[in-house]
């Protein structure tokens, strides 16, 4: 069994990859504030990674302040995981990344320029690195960077998502880090397309919320067109999006 440092442990996917490592039998060390560690500044990190066989980055350390520089914040903690992961003689380093950012389109969105420079840091680490990028989420129904809740309606950003479940990313990257012979990069999707508006409004009604949907322009018009469809060379896996709403309803 291995122990496993687990940045964004207590994220969307980085809990699903905890909670499948511990069923595994392997010890997981979280790497978050809530844990002592700042992926910022680096305190408490260098102790976090000891004796750690490998390292899953599966964190937005978003900066705190609203106006600081995202890109140098949530790269520059990549950066930081993995020149202390060197340091640390810890071999293995696994990075959930997003399908398609490398396309010009998203130049200018700062979130998108870092994760790209997250991709390009683990390429460059020496360590052996896999980076696994993954469509949307079925989770990012109800995400913030494109639906808004109100108290009478949700307005959602008109994308079309070919949405992957967070579990399924989440049992992939667990049997990831521990294999002697994982490529440097997997891609991820789920087997259907829809637009993010109807899943919103289907996550909705699956939870008894009766609140309607309203679409609004997404802020990039790439992605009302599929920009981030599945890559040719990504592997399909499940759910469904209708077995994974039953899961949420039950």
């Amino acid at each position: 069994m291995s122990t496993i440092a687990v940045a964004g442990a207590t994220g969307t996917v980085g809990a699903k990859i905890t909670a499948r490592l511990t069923a595994a039998g392997h010890t997981v060390v979280p790497v978050s504030r809530s844990t002592g560690v700042d992926l910022h500044t680096g305190a408490g990190l260098k102790e976090a990674l000891a004796g750690a066989d490998a390292v899953i980055d599966a964190s937005n350390a978003f900066p705190a302040d609203p106006a600081a520089d995202v890109v140098a914040a949530v790269a520059g903690a990549t950066r930081l995981l993995l020149d202390t992961a060197r340091a640390q003689g810890v071999p293995r380093f696994v990075l959930v990344s997003i399908c398609n950012i490398e396309n010009p389109v998203f130049d200018r969105n700062p979130y998108y320029v870092a994760k790209r420079e997250q991709e390009r840091a683990v390429a460059a680490s020496g360590l052996r690195g896999t980076v696994v990028k993954t469509t949307q989420w079925h989770e990012f129904a109800t995400n913030p960077a494109a639906v808004a809740f109100g108290d009478d309606e949700v307005t959602v950003g008109d994308w079309l998502v070919q949405p992957v479940a967070a579990d399924a990313v989440a049992e992939v990257v667990a049997d990831l880090v521990v294999a002697d012979d994982a490529p440097q990069v997997v891609e991820l999707s789920g087997p259907e397309t829809v637009r993010l508006p109807e899943l919103t409004a289907r996550l909705l009604a699956a939870r008894g919320d009766d609140r309607p949907v309203r679409t609004v322009p997404a802020e990039i018009p790439e992605l009302a067109e599929g920009v981030q469809l599945a890559p040719a060379t990504a592997r399909v896996i499940g759910p469904s999006v209708a077995q994974w709403l039953r899961g949420e309803a039950g």
